[in-house]
């Protein structure tokens, strides 16, 4: 999508970022502790994402892994956002609220059949990291929560709507930042 944009605009806005501070992994009213492992097979914390699972390649979706979820959690929910997005808020690029408690993604799964929420292009699915070109290196945080129940109808949500659900039930948290920029 973002792609076609005249790397002019993308330098004209370099300046312009949500913010590491408003990731949901920061949000208040979600305070737990940071005890939840991510890991990504395909890249590490604070490191390049592959082209592969971005716009620019393939645009599959990561493979996942996770441990460390407490005992209680009924569910985990996987929040995708691009911290460096030039808008108010992260672009939420996946939205994933009913995930197993300790498991493993599969490279792809998050493009087919994972139960999905809303993300900010207002569409079910994983969208690829898609930085727009001159706006320098993007941060993308892929933020889970161990959650005490599991929402009725996941497929509903969206940020805004899933934060409010969270409320109170989040048992712990983890991420795992990658970071791309496209040249």
């Amino acid at each position: 999508m973002l792609q076609h944009l005249p790397k002019a605009v993308g330098t004209l806005l370099h300046n312009i970022r949500a913010g590491d501070e408003k990731l949901l992994i920061h949000a208040e009213e979600l305070n737990a502790p940071l005890s939840i492992q991510v890991e990504c097979p395909a890249f590490g914390d604070a490191q390049q994402i592959p082209t592969r699972y971005t716009a620019d390649g393939d645009g599959l979706s990561p493979p996942l892994r996770w441990t460390g979820t407490p005992v209680g959690t009924q569910c985990v929910a996987l929040i995708i956002e691009d911290a460096d997005a030039p808008t108010w808020q992260p672009l939420v690029h996946l939205l994933a609220p009913c995930l197993p408690v300790e498991g493993e993604l599969e490279e792809g799964a998050l493009s087919r059949g994972t139960p999905t929420g809303l993300n900010s292009f207002l569409m079910h699915g994983y969208v690829p990291p898609d930085p727009p070109p001159g706006h320098g290196v993007h941060r993308y945080a892929f933020e889970l929560f161990a959650l005490k129940e599991a929402p009725e109808k996941p497929d509903l949500y969206g940020r805004g709507d899933l934060i409010n659900w969270m409320r109170g039930k989040v048992l712990a948290k983890g991420y795992l930042v990658g970071h791309y920029e496209r040249s």
